[in-house]
């Protein structure tokens, strides 16, 4: 049964309350769009997604069908049920207006970013900067080379694909449609993204 669709518009953020047991199911609505992602425990937000309780209990920094996407405490707040793109990033980051400077140039300064669109959507739950940790990059795709480098490049994604993420507690999820236009990970042109929610 659905108990949430919609659709978010590109370089929006997006956030809900994903109760346990049930389902999120993001679509790659055009492709190659990269969506944001942070998760919190949504009885306690102190206890939030990590990406190295993740990455060492998996012992891969990719994310894909049957990864557990651990706390901050070490347990599971999600796991990838299905996957129909085969990796995702969990050690690229969030796009800001600094990084974008030092990246692209003083000219992208006033450019939005995610982490102006997690600030903007986790007031809504009382977060704040404080609060904003390494986050998972859904479709993002972030080689690693062999001398530990990694790079941000074209998307491995199609229009439609999807991944689904079960709720092992009660996760607040928050959502940057990721607004990037200075490289690849969005194809140059931010799109929309769908969300459902089912039990």
């Amino acid at each position: 049964m659905t108990v949430l669709d919609e659709i978010v518009a590109a370089r929006a953020p997006w956030s809900a309350i994903i109760r346990r047991g049930q389902v999120l199911t993001i679509e790659d609505l055009k492709g190659n769009q990269a969506v944001d992602c942070l998760l919190y425990n949504a009885d306690d937000t102190a206890e939030r997604y990590s990406a190295p309780d993740t990455v060492a209990a998996q012992g891969n920094i990719f994310l894909t069908t049957g990864s557990v996407l651990r706390s901050s405490e070490g347990r599971p707040l999600m796991t990838v049920i299905a996957d129909e793109v085969g990796r995702h990033d969990t050690v690229g980051g969030a796009c800001s207006r600094e990084s974008n400077t030092l990246r692209y140039g003083h000219h992208t300064k006033h450019q939005h970013a995610c982490v102006e669109n997690f600030l903007l959507e986790g007031s809504r739950w009382g977060l704040g900067k404080r609060d904003l940790v390494s986050n998972i990059n859904w479709y993002m795709n972030v080689p690693v080379d062999a001398d530990g480098s990694l790079g941000i490049v074209d998307g491995i994604s199609a229009p439609g694909r999807t991944v689904s993420v079960r709720a092992e507690m009660d996760v607040l999820v928050l959502v940057s449609n990721c607004p990037q236009i200075n490289n690849p990970c969005n194809g140059f042109d931010p799109t929309p993204v769908r969300m459902v929610v089912t039990v």
